[in-house]
């Protein structure tokens, strides 16, 4: 009897090219360094970039809230929002109802920043090469495939 879960003529490649996790992974890398030089003229990196995303839909949420929108614990967090705040770009303040709580809002210079980083997806999707239908249809599938892992990830 096999180890396998799967029948043999289901067993996908164990060769480097042949893993979902690589291609993954290597188009992460290479959206990065799309990302990055789109970034440069904000000076922002792509997680202080995701924040401000965030911040830009919703101003004034904690940074819990902040965190789960965006899949990062407060260690990871944290760090970010004090370079974004020693940059000027979101004001760090505990809540009145709750001190436990830190509120995370955006400064006049965050908030003008927006105008700057709409041309952002527009370099992302001339650098994708790809039609609408099919960034759509791709941005979809990893969707659920994140869902699936993060529903599995505690089996």
């Amino acid at each position: 009897m096999s180890d396998d879960p799967l029948p043999i003529d289901l067993q996908p490649p164990r060769t480097l090219d042949g893993q979902l996790c690589f291609a993954l992974y290597s188009a992460n890398l290479a959206m990065g360094k799309v990302y990055r030089q789109l970034l440069a003229e904000l000076d922002l990196t792509y997680p202080q970039y995701l924040v401000m995303l965030v911040l830009w839909e919703r101003d004034g949420i904690t940074v819990s809230e902040l965190g789960e929108r965006l899949f990062l614990d407060s260690a990871t967090l944290t760090p970010l929002l004090k370079r974004l705040q020693a940059g000027g770009l979101v004001e760090r303040n505990r809540s009145a109802k709750d001190e436990r709580q830190v509120i995370v809002t955006l400064s006049g210079e965050g908030r003008a920043l927006q105008a700057k980083a709409n041309a952002v997806p527009a370099g992302v999707f001339c650098a994708a090469g790809c039609d609408i239908d099919t960034l759509t249809r791709l941005k979809a599938e990893l969707e659920s495939l994140r869902t699936s892992l993060a529903d599995n990830a505690g089996r």
